[in-house]
């Protein structure tokens, strides 16, 4: 077999390796150099490639005394090591998923390859396949729920010169996002614009976004998206929205509450399947229905302050200072459950305002509320709903950490979902769970309107459910070398586990990095971690490449919510920068949950 051959070879039986390293073992055991492997070379080829002495090590201690596992015995470890609530059905569909050779199968065993091949599979991962389906209720009120977000989705770099794109919004949905920004101007020929206003970034036509809008909205996900309009448009320009919105998205878009008549609380993600809400602002006295009768007072005016968002820019030469708007009937119309308006302190919020009023607060704003006013924040999005967004002098599209607004209930948390970063990495670890519906039920204790939970000093309580978590990282299977510019080709790897949750609960470890070795590193480091309010805890595994002369490079990384994990033996699959899987490696580790 030549390597090209072998290497197609390797796909037909689903195993993958990195060229790097399969080469390397190619050119070892190719011992007459003829750049072929003949039988006895491609038999040490496969075994070199698939030998694990700890899979081997684990494998011995339950395996039976005919060398191979059979049913009793894969039961015994999946009921002892992996904590598995299981019987002999289970185990032996296992072998039947995964055994490869046809002659154990056929006797319900399970050989050291189908026993690897468990352990590489979804099956076999940290996290949990029961929550990569949609396993929780979505018949809750739509602001019990934590929902992906994008703050400026239209952009695809920074915030100040780098251009917009629909391509943006594709990505944003395509990466479970359920919430996209729309910052709309007026533009040429009477059609508005999506840009980043008073910048030098490009324009896209509004139009195109709705219609790219319309064709990702639910290709990833049924449940609802939200349109979040920052509206600057004249009136002329405004209908023209509108009529984009409603001839294109058509039966799609929601323009009255659900059967015709207001509710007292938010539908629910169930209930909004497969429909596109506007968030924007609403003429007060446009429907009295849709008003609650504190909030009709002293607004009789049809012009609506300009999008909080806007007024929180810095002000620079140039720019208008905050004005009143006039808004167009035919866009008011769109709003109906997200009904934007400036947030007046938690008590008259809670004294005056209709639950689909919501407030919009800026990075600098939320946390001090989230930090100085943490139950009382809590308390408000047991109601309402409530945005985040980065601060206006964040220009090169960073991103704050959204767990402590999390941790206050803040259920559009909006990041740039273009910048590859720390924090999208806890985004997307956080939105993976529950199938990538981009919707993840708030605990029992963040929907209680009379909570008594503060994120920020932990008392008894409902939340609190103290859990030692116990990790030993073991190995790592072909870890791959970020930085080609360095002159060592070869990984020098450490791993580091890093816990965030509420305060009390954030801290993170990291192994000795390994010189030389990124195809199959050991370590069997072994770590503890208390969690006091484990619904709210998120893990985060790194591997870094170590330079005594410089910073760590990044590899790779894997995020999970701590409820996701599973017990036991488990790969870490892991993640590039931008959060793309990397074919074949991973990280071999063991999980025990312990409650205390």
């Amino acid at each position: 077999m030549t390597f090209k051959e072998l290497k197609q070879f390797l796909g037909e039986i689903n195993i993958k390796i990195d060229d790097l390293y399969a080469e390397k073992l190619f050119n070892e055991c190719d011992r007459s150099h003829s750049k072929m492997l003949e039988g006895p070379e491609i038999e040490e080829f496969y075994k070199r490639l698939t030998h694990r002495n700890e899979i081997e090590v684990i494998y011995s201690k339950y395996a039976g005394s005919k060398g191979k596992m059979s049913v009793e015995d894969l039961e015994n470890f999946l009921r002892m090591e992996q904590r598995e609530d299981v019987g002999l059905n289970e185990a032996v569909a296992l072998i039947q998923k995964y055994e490869l050779d046809e002659a154990a199968k056929e006797k319900k065993l399970m050989s050291r390859d189908g026993f690897l091949m468990y352990l590489q599979s979804s099956d076999g991962l940290v996290l949990n396949p029961r929550h990569t389906l949609v396993y929780q209720d979505m018949s809750q009120p739509l602001n019990h729920y934590f929902i992906s977000s994008s703050h400026n989705t239209y952009l695809m770099e920074d915030q100040l010169k780098g251009p917009s794109s629909t391509e943006a919004y594709v990505r944003a949905l395509t990466k479970g996002c359920r919430c996209v920004e729309l910052d709309c101007w007026d533009g040429p020929n009477g059609d508005p614009v999506i840009y980043h206003g008073y910048t030098l970034t490009s324009k896209i036509l509004f139009k195109d976004v709705i219609r790219t809008v319309k064709e990702y909205a639910f290709k990833n996900s049924e449940y609802p998206v939200v349109l979040s309009l920052e509206t600057h448009c004249s009136m002329d320009q405004q209908k023209v929205m509108a009529h984009h919105m409603k001839t294109i998205l058509g039966s799609m878009l929601l323009t009255a509450p659900l059967g015709g008549k207001m509710p007292t609380h938010f539908p629910s993600p169930e209930q909004l399947k497969g429909k596109i809400l506007v968030k924007g602002k609403k003429l007060q006295l446009q429907d009295h229905s849709m008003t609650s009768p504190e909030s009709l007072q002293g607004e009789e005016e049809e012009s609506v302050s300009e999008e909080d968002e806007a007024a929180d820019l810095p002000e620079e030469k140039g720019m208008p200072k905050k004005s009143k708007l006039k808004l167009a009937r035919e866009l008011s119309d769109m709003v109906v459950f997200c009904k934007s308006v400036h947030f007046p302190g938690f008590e008259t919020a809670r004294e005056t305002q209709a639950f689909y009023e919501m407030s919009s607060f800026g990075e600098s704003k939320a946390f001090k509320l989230a930090e100085e006013s943490a139950n009382s924040f809590v308390i408000h999005n047991t109601r309402q709903l409530s945005r985040t967004y980065p601060r206006g002098t964040r220009t090169d599209s960073s991103n704050y950490n959204p767990v402590d607004l999390w941790n206050a209930g803040c259920q559009i948390v909006a990041l740039n979902f273009q910048t590859s970063d720390n924090s999208m990495d806890l985004n997307q670890g956080k939105f993976q769970q529950n199938g990538f519906s981009g919707y993840i039920l708030k605990p029992r204790f963040m929907r209680d309107g009379q909570t008594r939970f503060n994120p920020t000093s932990i008392t008894q309580g409902e939340w609190l459910t103290p859990k030692k978590l116990h990790v030993m990282i073991i190995s790592g299977q072909q870890l791959p070398k970020e930085n080609k510019n360095k002159n060592n080709s070869v990984v020098d790897p450490l791993v580091r586990i890093e816990i965030s949750g509420v305060p009390r609960d954030v801290c993170s470890a990291e192994t000795e990095h390994i010189e030389d070795n990124g195809f199959n590193p050991s370590w069997n480091k072994n770590f503890q971690f208390d969690i006091c309010v484990p619904e709210l805890a998120l893990v985060r595994f790194v591997v870094e490449d170590h330079d005594t002369a410089s910073r760590n490079d990044f590899v790779a990384q894997y995020t999970l919510p701590f409820m996701s994990l599973q017990n036991g033996y488990r790969h870490v699959p892991l993640l590039t920068k931008e959060g793309n899987p990397i074919a074949s490696s991973s990280i071999f580790v063991h999980i025990m949950v312990v409650d205390q």
